[in-house]
């Protein structure tokens, strides 16, 4: 196992990455299990790179500070979205005994997390967002049992833990608990032939009465949204704020391909070799083609500048802890809100625009792949509305609703 440094990092994010690009379409073209990339990933040391930074008070160095994480999901999903899908949830739910949990228990968690390299997967969402009990937690004379079927986006068949929202059958409270998938009760249905994000592991996983010890509970989450602590609520921010890196981080790296093929192109020499086809340098400064890759660099330039200042408010946010006020929750949802909008028709422009730009030109190979980073723009933007952001959006600009 890699052992990071915090100088180290940035360096071995980039040559994971590197890597990743390599054979990035290939794999794609696969569609198989992530084991392999889970596999590179463990040799670069990033399960335990991308989780929250110790205590001021501790002295070993671990993680990573939220702005870091948020570059290297970035860094990575402009090589293979769909493993900075994977990262983008881990890290994620990686907070999630931070959040949910008494501090004792948290710090312990997280140290084993890292000593282990723990690839956390599943989902958290507060209770008013819940669409129905899929999984219940009954009590036992020893502890809990977990039973019931959840479909997730990432991590299903690679993931070390799995973390969920589930609702106890005893008092109906809504509790986070994380699960070891490899006990016998649970199993994984790995989905196949997705549109895009193929390799991000995603499927359903089911549990059969599968055993909950109590340190397994990392907490409840009140109902009443009113009762929830600002700091808590910022779990589902941040999962929304690192998918949206990986939407951004994969328009750039189409963006990147799009214009290596533009540069690539043979152009004829003016006088004589017309006729040969001779190769006479760089290709011509078409107007047209420089008017469309300005426009869609500005494009991504103007959905990184929005990111950033989501970026920075939801980092402040995870530093001030539970001291964190409501309004200052309500400030940070608002400009995750706006990074999502932002991103996603730029994301959906950039990646739809390159196709456009590169079709029909000569390549290495008889198919360069580009059409996989608009499968993944459209299967990472297919679950969520725009519509939806922008108006609540609206309500807390207009109105001051939290």
């Amino acid at each position: 196992m890699t052992t990071l440094t915090p100088s180290a990092s940035p360096r071995v994010v980039r040559e994971l990455a590197d890597d990743l690009a390599v054979d990035a379409d290939l794999r794609d073209r696969a569609g198989k299990p992530p084991f392999d990339e889970v596999a590179r990933l463990r040799e670069a040391g990033l399960p335990a790179l991308l989780t929250p930074p110790a205590p001021e008070d501790g002295a070993d160095g671990r993680g990573s500070d939220w702005r870091t994480a948020c570059t290297a999901v970035r860094e990575i999903a402009a090589a293979d979205s769909s493993i900075a899908e994977l990262l983008a949830h881990h890290h994620a739910l990686s907070w999630s005994p931070r959040l949910f949990a008494a501090p004792g228990n948290a710090a312990a968690l997280e140290r084993r997390a890292v000593h282990e390299q723990w690839l956390w997967g599943g989902d958290i969402e507060l209770p008013d967002a819940q669409t129905g009990t899929d999984l219940t937690l009954a009590p036992t004379a020893d502890g809990h049992v977990l039973h019931g079927r959840r479909p997730l986006t990432a991590g299903v068949a690679v993931a070390d833990r799995l973390v969920h929202t589930v609702r106890r059958t005893d008092s109906g409270e809504w509790v986070v608990v994380h699960v070891n998938p490899a006990h016998p009760g649970v199993s994984t249905e790995p989905a196949h032939d997705l549109l895009g994000q193929r390799l991000s592991g995603a499927g359903a996983v089911s549990y059969d009465d599968v055993p909950v010890a109590a340190q397994q509970v990392l907490g409840t989450v009140p109902v009443d949204e009113h009762e929830i602590s600002p700091y808590t609520a910022l779990a589902p921010l941040t999962r929304r704020l690192l998918l949206v890196q990986v939407g951004l981080g994969n328009a750039e790296g189409a963006l990147s391909e799009a214009r290596d093929i533009s540069r690539a192109l043979p152009r004829p020499a003016l006088t004589g070799a017309l006729d040969t086809g001779a190769d006479c340098g760089p290709p011509p400064t078409d107007p047209y083609l420089l008017l469309a890759y300005g426009e869609l660099a500005t494009a991504a330039h103007t959905a990184a500048a929005v990111v950033e200042l989501a970026t920075e408010a939801l980092a402040r946010g995870l530093e001030t802890g539970p001291a964190l006020g409501a309004d200052e929750r309500a400030d940070i949802t608002f400009l995750v809100g706006a990074a999502e909008a932002v991103t996603a028709e730029a994301a959906l422009h950039i990646t739809t625009r390159v196709l456009e730009l590169t079709a029909g030109t000569p390549s290495p190979s008889a198919d360069p792949g580009i059409d996989r980073f608009w499968r993944n723009a459209r299967a990472l933007t297919a679950h969520s509305s725009a519509a939806h952001r922008l108006r609540d959006i609206g309500e807390h600009y207009l109105n001051g609703l939290h």
